[in-house]
């Protein structure tokens, strides 16, 4: 997936690309602006072998200069994760092969704080799922919901948590609101941390993959009870994988 969802206008509100390339505070410019980028590539925003948008343009919308943006893009290329091309095609590209969270250094998460992200994520994304069963969707709203339900149902297992995540920032992005759109990609960013240390279970997959059409059936259906009851059971889900592993 790019940055922005196809057809250029696909959702009113806030994009994904909107939430998190967002201008960074000025006391910690570097430290935001590679976490800012990490985090468009680990939720899928920016996918595998695609362009990050211009210096120009991210330095604007980040509020950095392009000096920090650089030595940004210059730290996610030696940790792996990105590398700049030179001449007419150029640019900064995902890689197709992402290093595993593990490998990227820092703390661990912890089972403490676990509930405090399940609650946050559970308000936010049973939410989402009604707020966006009922507006009335455009037709790129519609594909741009079909088509990252589609890529997440056909992901492998390397780059499966991305598709997923890109999913569930569809449905925030086309509920129209910019702040619910911004609060989706910082706590998706949190569970993601708690799913990481578990492992991708091939049954859970195949429901989670099920779950998630119920959910965009609802939304494209117009039925914001169905909905909102759909992504409880499919959170609820995650959630009991969650505590039995970390708790």
């Amino acid at each position: 997936m790019s940055v922005e969802p196809e057809a250029g206008a696909a959702v009113t509100g806030a994009t994904a690309g909107d939430a998190l390339f967002r201008p960074v505070r000025a006391g910690n410019a570097f430290e935001e602006t590679v976490e800012r980028l990490l985090q468009s590539i680990r939720l899928g925003v920016v996918g595998a072998g695609e362009k990050l948008p211009s210096e120009r343009e991210l330095a604007e919308r980040l509020g950095v200069s392009r000096v920090t943006l650089r030595e940004a893009i210059r730290a996610l290329a030696d940790a792996g994760y990105v590398e700049s091309r030179r001449g007419r095609y150029g640019g900064t590209f995902v890689n197709q092969t992402l290093p595993s969270p593990q490998s990227a250094g820092g703390p661990r998460p912890t089972a403490t704080g676990l509930e405090d992200v399940l609650c946050l994520r559970h308000v936010l994304e049973t939410g989402a799922a009604e707020m966006a069963a009922a507006r009335s969707l455009t037709p790129a709203e519609r594909r741009h919901l079909t088509g990252t339900l589609s890529e997440a149902s056909t992901s492998d297992l390397a780059d499966y948590r991305r598709k997923d995540s890109r999913l569930h920032l569809a449905i925030a992005e086309v509920t129209a609101s910019g702040s619910l759109t911004t609060a989706m990609a910082d706590v998706r960013t949190r569970i993601n941390q708690f799913l990481d240390e578990i492992p991708l279970l091939e049954p859970n997959l195949e429901h989670s993959n099920a779950q998630h059409e119920a959910i965009v059936d609802a939304i494209l259906a117009g039925d914001p009870e169905a909905a909102r009851r759909a992504m409880a059971e499919h959170i609820e889900g995650t959630a009991s994988l969650l505590r039995a592993f970390l708790s």
